[in-house]
């Protein structure tokens, strides 16, 4: 039996907190890293940055969590959104990204600019001496509008 723990679901943030660096975003989504079965966030941003809301696009398996633009981007939308950030765990506490975690980034990064909402980053959320990989950081994926 799958239990989904509703408060994981969206989390509000009426503290207005910036959210521009990746330790600041695993600030917000730490919890992540305990977790055992992989999820996908969307952290929704205003245009300075503050975060709207921490939504749960998707509660995945062991080892996956499928994820579709329409889902992400249906947060951002409803959020009123200029731009995300988009977080999942691996479970297994690496937290070093596959082909697939860089396919789906890319693919979320040209839906955002279709829609106008930028993708900002897209961090992984692992265990260990390294908590946390920032795809931008790294320079995995091109995160620019053009």
């Amino acid at each position: 039996m799958l239990t989904i723990h509703t408060e994981l679901m969206q989390v509000r943030d009426g503290t207005n907190t910036r959210v521009t660096t990746p330790e600041s975003v695993y600030g917000v989504c730490q919890d992540m890293a305990t977790c055992a079965q992989e999820m996908f966030v969307s952290i929704t941003l205003n245009t300075k940055n503050k975060m709207i809301a921490r939504n749960l696009v998707t509660l995945g398996l062991l080892d996956s969590a499928p994820v579709s633009a329409r889902e992400v981007f249906r947060k951002a939308i409803s959020d009123s959104a200029a731009a995300i950030i988009i977080v999942h765990n691996h479970p297994s506490g690496d937290c070093v990204p596959s082909a697939e975690d860089l396919r789906v980034t890319r693919q979320l990064v040209d839906a955002g600019r279709v829609v106008g909402v930028r993708v900002l980053d897209h961090i992984i959320i692992g265990r260990g001496d390294v908590p946390y990989v920032s795809m931008r950081e790294k320079g995995l994926v091109d995160f620019d509008m053009t």
